[in-house]
C-alpha cells in the first residue's frame, strides 16, 4: 500500500514538522533517561511499601490497594509508597525508540542530512533539555543488555515479564512471571539491534521454545492457540496476546527464514481471523463474556499491526480481506475523525494515550501516514504536558494528569520514532525517483 502524505503538506512544511517532532521525541527520551527509565506503571499498586508492611496477605485488600493506585484521577502512588521500577516491555520500547532516533540523527548510517536537519534544529535552539550530548546508539545498547540481564530464567527459552506483583481475582501474578507480550517486544528489540551485537539474534531465537513449550502452543480445529502467560486459564483465550505471539514468530522468520516460524504464526493467525466479528473488530477474549473489556482500542490495534507484519514480511495476500475490514472498523469506529481515540465500539471516553500511540503505529505500518499524523497531533494537543511528558487519559470532564513510564512515555517515544522513520523513508524514496 502506498504511504500517503496530506495533500496540503509541502516539502518545506514536512521538514519543519519533522524537526518539531524530533524535538518532542528527544525530550520524551530525555524525560525517561533522567529517571533511569524507571517510573510508575499501570498495575503497580501491589508494590506499595505500605501494603507490604501489613502482617496479612489478603486478596481483597490487595485488589483494593491495586485499584486505589490505578483508578483515581490524581496520583496516590506517592502516598501509598509505590516503588518506581523499570518495566520489561517498556524497556524494549525505549530501546527501539533510542535506536530509531540514532538512525534519524545519523549516528548509524551517517545520513542525517537526508533525514533530520540537525543544523537547523541547533540554530532554532531545539534540544532535549540536556547539556550533555546524547549517544542514542549507546542508550539502545545498554537497554538491550538490561533486557538480557533481567530476562526470566528457568524456562525453555528467552522470555520476560512485568516486575510487579499483580492480584487477580483467583490468582496472583509474581514479578518476572514471563508472558508472550513482554517477551515479543523484547525479541523485536533484540532483532532490531543485531548490528550492535550479533549475539542478540541467537538469544532472541530461543523465544520460539518459550512460546511452544511453556505457553503450550497447540492446534485447534481452525489453526492454533497459545497461552498469554503461565498462569493463564485454558478456558479463555486472550486474542491480542495470540496475535502478538504470532507476530514474534514472523519477526523471527524475517531474520532467520525458518519455515516453522512462518507456519506456526500462520496457524495462530488462521484461528484469530475466524474470531473477527461481523463489524470488523475483535473482543478482548474468547469467550467475550470472560472479560469486562469489549472491542477496546489498543488491543484491536495489536491484532491489526500483527496481521500487517505478516503481510509485509511474507508478501502473502492471505489476510487481505480481514485486514481491510479491521482497518475500516479501527479507523471509523475506534477513532474520531479528529484523530482522537475512542475507548471501544460503544464508548468514547476515556481517551487513552496508549490507544493514541498504537493508532499512530498501525496507520504508519498501513501506509496511512496522514491519519497517523492526525492521531499524533491530537495526542500532542490534548495529552502532552510539554518537556517530553505525556499524560495518561482524557475523560469527558477532566484529564488524568499522571505520567506512567511505560504506558505514556515508552509507547509515545516508540510511536513517534516509528512514524518519523517511516516518513523519512518515504521522502527518501520520493527523492530517488
Amino acid at each position: 500500500m502506498t504511504q500517503r502524505i496530506p495533500a496540503q503538506t509541502t516539502e518545506t512544511s514536512v521538514s519543519n514538522d519533522e524537526q518539531r517532532l524530533i524535538e518532542v521525541l528527544r525530550k520524551t527520551l530525555a524525560y525517561a533517561r533522567k529517571r533511569g527509565y524507571r517510573g510508575w506503571d499501570y498495575g503497580d499498586g501491589m508494590s506499595s511499601r505500605l501494603l507490604r508492611m501489613l502482617p496479612v496477605d489478603n486478596r481483597w485488600l490487595n485488589i483494593f490497594v491495586q485499584e486505589l493506585a490505578k483508578r483515581p484521577p490524581i496520583n496516590l502512588r506517592p502516598l501509598l509508597l509505590v516503588e518506581q521500577r523499570r518495566n520489561y516491555k517498556g524497556t524494549a520500547l525505549f530501546a527501539m525508540a533510542n535506536l530509531n532516533t540514532a538512525g534519524l540523527l545519523g549516528e548509524i548510517d551517517g545520513e542525517s542530512a537526508s533525514k533530520i536537519d540537525m543544523e537547523s534544529i541547533a540554530k532554532n535552539g531545539t534540544t532535549d533539555d540536556t547539556n550533555e550530548p546524547v549517544n542514542y546508539t549507546r542508550e539502545a545498547y545498554q537497554l538491550n543488555e538490561w533486557l538480557i540481564a533481567n530476562r526470566s530464567v528457568g524456562y525453555s527459552g528467552f522470555c520476560g515479564g512485568h516486575n510487579h506483583k499483580i492480584q487477580h481475582i483467583n490468582s496472583k501474578g509474581l514479578p518476572n512471571d514471563p508472558d508472550i507480550v513482554s517477551t515479543s517486544f523484547a525479541v523485536k528489540s533484540l532483532l532490531s539491534a543485531t548490528e550492535l551485537d550479533p549475539m542478540y539474534a541467537s538469544i532472541a531465537r530461543t523465544a520460539e521454545e518459550f512460546l511452544v513449550d511453556d505457553l503450550d502452543y497447540r492446534t485447534v480445529d481452525d489453526g492454533a492457540i497459545i497461552n498469554y502467560h503461565l498462569n493463564h486459564s485454558t478456558d479463555v483465550y486472550t486474542i491480542n496476546a495470540g496475535a502478538i505471539g504470532a507476530r514474534m514468530l514472523i519477526d523471527l522468520y524475517a531474520y532467520f527464514e525458518k519455515e516453522s516460524h512462518r507456519q506456526r504464526a500462520q496457524e495462530i493467525f488462521d484461528h484469530i481471523v475466524n474470531l473477527q466479528t461481523d463489524i470488523g473488530g475483535w473482543t478482548y477474549r474468547e469467550p467475550s463474556s470472560s472479560s469486562h473489556l469489549s472491542m477496546d482500542n489498543h488491543h484491536n490495534g495489536f491484532i491489526i499491526e500483527s496481521l500487517l507484519r505478516y503481510r509485509d514480511v511474507t508478501g502473502s495476500d492471505r489476510y487481505d480481506e480481514t485486514i481491510d475490514r479491521a482497518l475500516s472498523f479501527y479507523r471509523e469506529t475506534l477513532f474520531d475523525s479528529s484523530g482522537a481515540p475512542n475507548w471501544d465500539e460503544n464508548k468514547t471516553y476515556p481517551r487513552d494515550i496508549h490507544a493514541s500511540a498504537q493508532g499512530i503505529l498501525v496507520f504508519t505500518y498501513a501506509g496511512e501516514l496522514d491519519f497517523a499524523r492526525r492521531i499524533l497531533a491530537w495526542a500532542l494537543d490534548q495529552l502532552y504536558a510539554g518537556n517530553g511528558q505525556f499524560y495518561y487519559r482524557k475523560h469527558r470532564l477532566y484529564t488524568t494528569r499522571i505520567t506512567l513510564m511505560r504506558w505514556c512515555q515508552a509507547w509515545m517515544a516508540y510511536a513517534i520514532s516509528e512514524y518519523l522513520t517511516a516518513l523519512s523513508d518515504f521522502r527518501s524514496s520520493m527523492t530517488s525517483l
